[in-house]
Formats: structure tokens, C-alpha cells, sequence
């Protein structure tokens, strides 16, 4: 990459394909297995109540809401996944983005699980790795699956920005 415009650009594109492949996984799961998705609004609420000083909730359902969300879920789900595709950028050196490579974007996605599994999931009541839930293994599955397909994202959105002029 040759300057720092070029590398935000990049992670901003790389960062915001995976995250909607990921996002796309989620809608095809719902319609067609009916499995349940994250509710970003959920997510919007717990950061919500980060400036107060809540960091872990019993249920984060049960929390207050916060003006806007639904709209701070989202806009957080997609700058986490920005900022993981610029430290992928830097962890594997300027030359991935230009030639990527699917295992280095797969281990990466599946190393990104430890987010939800240490800090949003405890944070919002589920406990680590979901061990509060009805059926943790069900939902660590589910987080491995998705993170995944986050890492495949991030591999095909580098894949994709190579036939761009950047």
C-alpha cells in the first residue's frame, strides 16, 4: 500500500464487505433455518450504558433502553469490524491486501470470536462464551460459524478490492 489514505480506504471496504457477509449469513439463517440473530439494538443499549459506567448486566433486556439503539448497534457492529479489518491489514503485512490469501483472513475471523465470547456476550448478561444461555455449545458454535464467515469476508473483499484501481 503506499500511503495511509490508501490503507484506511482498504480497511474501510474490507472491513465493511465482511461485515455484510456476515450480516448476509445471519438474514439466510433466520429465513431459511429460523435461527435467531443478534439484536444490534440489544448491542446499542449495552453501549449505551458504557458512559454510566455499566459495563456487565444481568440481562440486558431488562436494561433501560437508550435514545437510538438500534442505530448505535449497528453503527458499532460495523466499526468493529473496520477496526478488525485494519489490524488485520497490519498484522499481515501491507503486501496481504494486495495479494490475499484465504488462511490468514479464516484464522483471523475465527480469532475475532474472543470479542463477543470475552466482552459484548458477559457484558450483556450471557456470561463467557455464552455460558449463561439455554444451550451454550449451541451459541459458541454459532459465534465460531459466523466469525468465520467474517474471516471468508474479509478475504473476498481484499479478493474483490484487487480488481479496483485504488
Amino acid at each position: 500500500m503506499h500511503n495511509d489514505i490508501e490503507f484506511a480506504l482498504r480497511a474501510l471496504l474490507i472491513g465493511a464487505g465482511a461485515t455484510l457477509l456476515m450480516d448476509g449469513w445471519a438474514l439466510l439463517l433466520r429465513r431459511c433455518f429460523a435461527v435467531p440473530s443478534l439484536d444490534w439494538s440489544l448491542v446499542g443499549r449495552w453501549i449505551g450504558h458504557l458512559p454510566q459506567g455499566r459495563v456487565a448486566h444481568g440481562h440486558i433486556g431488562m436494561a433501560t433502553p437508550v435514545r437510538g439503539e438500534a442505530a448505535l448497534g449497528w453503527l458499532f457492529h460495523y466499526a468493529v469490524g473496520i477496526a478488525l479489518a485494519a489490524l488485520l491489514l497490519v498484522l499481515s503485512g501491507p503486501g496481504w491486501a494486495l495479494q490475499p490469501t484465504l488462511v490468514p483472513a479464516l484464522l483471523f475471523g475465527v480469532l475475532t470470536v474472543a470479542a463477543p465470547f470475552l466482552i459484548l456476550q458477559p457484558g450483556m448478561g450471557a456470561g463467557i462464551a455464552a455460558a449463561k444461555t439455554p444451550q451454550p455449545s449451541r451459541a459458541r458454535l454459532r459465534s465460531v460459524a459466523t466469525h468465520t464467515v467474517f474471516g471468508l469476508g474479509l478475504y473476498l473483499s481484499a479478493r474483490i478490492l484487487t480488481l479496483l484501481p485504488l
